[in-house]
């Protein structure tokens, strides 16, 4: 994940991020789409053009985000099905933020909360077996998004 996708995300919760480890960032990303998401639903329906257009921006970075953590080296048919599914979500929030229609929006927020679900189980299993996701360490990775 780059730096400039990552600082996208500052706003959602920068002091988390800072200690979280990689699995925890996917799932503050996620969490963060779906929050810029509602938020820009929320102007849309406000008709507050310029911060329907900030929460568009800025979940359209953190989606970026997103399809920069994928490794298609480790798994070539889980990031193929994740990139795809991301680029469809930024299709729907951008073509909602252009025809001012709330329903990509929502279609948006629904596919997130989805794969959000999944990936929480994933640490959830993890977490009964012992494993908990790390860097390798044993400890929490500190990533710094502070820029």
């Amino acid at each position: 994940m780059t730096y400039d996708n990552i600082k996208a995300y500052q706003q959602v919760n920068t002091h988390s991020a800072e200690f979280a480890d990689p699995h925890r960032l996917i799932q503050m990303l996620m969490e963060g789409f779906v929050t810029r998401t509602a938020e820009a639903k929320g102007a849309m329906q406000r008709g507050e053009t310029e911060a329907k257009g900030v929460a568009v921006n800025k979940a359209c970075r953190i989606l970026e985000g997103l399809l920069d953590s994928l490794d298609f080296d480790k798994g070539p048919e889980v990031a193929g099905n994740l990139s795809s599914m991301y680029f469809y979500m930024l299709r729907r929030v951008q073509e909602a933020h252009r025809t001012n229609d709330p329903a990509g929006l929502d279609e948006a927020m629904e596919l997130m909360q989805e794969l959000k679900s999944g990936w929480d189980d994933i640490r959830a299993e993890a977490v009964r077996m012992g494993n908990e996701p790390s860097d390798g360490s044993g400890e929490p990775q500190r990533v710094s998004v502070t820029g």
